[in-house]
């Protein structure tokens, strides 16, 4: 079975083509980072505009790489939620012009669903019940997952989420956008010498880098960061540090055979090695060009979607605060 995925939740604008939900025949994306970059983050406006003059070309690129034709395609996942409405709307309504004019299921997509459904495109199936970590500019989530569609919310982020955090931080450091390279950049030429504070939020599975990002912000404001390096690396070190050490906890507490790591932040070095030693158990994480926005994530968890019957029809509009466990 042959999926077209389409995602454009917020500033990529990426088409691909998937088979059986774990073969990527091609992946691509079209990124407005240059865009952006000039203004210090995303401009909703802006990536929509973006989004309208990308999505067609980048939809073709992907038959093409793929060698399929229109008849080849079982059906089309769209990223439905959530995201920036503007983003979402350019995509979906892509999605559900395709469908009408070729008659093809339309399948719709949780962005974060998707995100999970990146391990099942790096080779190793996921075994269930699996904890995932969902860490990305705007979530930081730790999910239970016992099956296909099964989600139980343990714990997310009561303020900034890690991805949102590195940016911040990356701003307060003048060390440029996107944050969260930035900040593994400089990092690198750095060590953990700036005393920063953790959270972390005894009796639960929550999270909260505010503080951490506000204890930076101080340090700054005060003349008392002598190396932007350092900074960087104490406070990729301080976040790295949380999200591992609840993570291990919540897997041990449910008793899960696996944990998955998953989302933009996914992509950071330091989070990855340090999870990987850690872990008693066996962590999944997806490749690099996976953990960032793409559109074979959404055509992955459109498969096992559509496999189950959970299909969309042409009023399907989208959620720009959709919930993991309401699409």
């Amino acid at each position: 079975m042959r999926l077209l995925g389409i995602e454009t939740s917020c500033d990529e604008t990426a088409a691909a083509v998937v088979e059986d939900g774990t073969k990527v025949l091609s992946n691509e994306i079209a990124s407005q980072v240059d865009i952006h970059a000039r203004y210090g983050g995303i401009v909703p406006e802006v990536a929509s505009r973006q989004h309208t003059l990308s999505i067609i070309p980048i939809i073709s690129a992907a038959m093409k790489g793929a060698g399929v034709t229109w008849d080849d395609l079982d059906g089309i996942a769209v990223t439905s939620g959530p995201g920036l409405a503007g983003s979402l709307l350019t995509g979906v309504n892509a999605a559900k012009a395709i469908s009408f004019a070729r008659g093809l299921p339309l399948i719709s997509v949780n962005h974060l669903e998707g995100h999970i459904y990146a391990n099942w495109l790096s080779g190793a199936l996921p075994e269930f019940p699996l904890l995932c970590l969902i860490v990305s500019g705007g979530h930081s989530d730790l999910v239970l997952m016992r099956g296909h569609g099964n989600y139980t919310m343990l714990g997310r982020t009561r303020d900034d989420a890690a991805g949102e955090a590195f940016d911040k931080a990356a701003r307060v450091l003048g060390l440029g956008y996107p944050g969260g390279p930035a900040i593994e950049k400089a990092a690198t030429g750095g060590n953990d010498t700036v005393n920063l504070p953790r959270a972390w939020l005894k009796g639960t599975d929550d999270f909260s880098f505010s503080g951490v990002k506000t204890a930076l912000l101080r340090l700054s404001e005060e003349g008392k960061i002598a190396s932007a390096a350092d900074a960087a690396a104490s406070f990729q070190a301080a976040v790295v540090d949380v999200l591992v050490t609840k993570t291990i906890a919540a897997a041990q507490a449910n008793h899960v055979r696996q944990i998955a790591l998953c989302g933009g932040v996914a992509a950071n070095k330091a989070l990855r090695q340090t999870l990987l030693a850690r872990s008693a158990l066996p962590v999944l994480i997806p490749p690099m060009l996976l953990c960032t926005d793409n559109a074979a994530m959404i055509a992955a968890c459109g498969y096992f979607r559509f496999r189950d019957g959970k299909v969309a029809d042409l009023s399907l509009d989208v959620v720009p605060n959709l919930k993991l466990t309401e699409n």
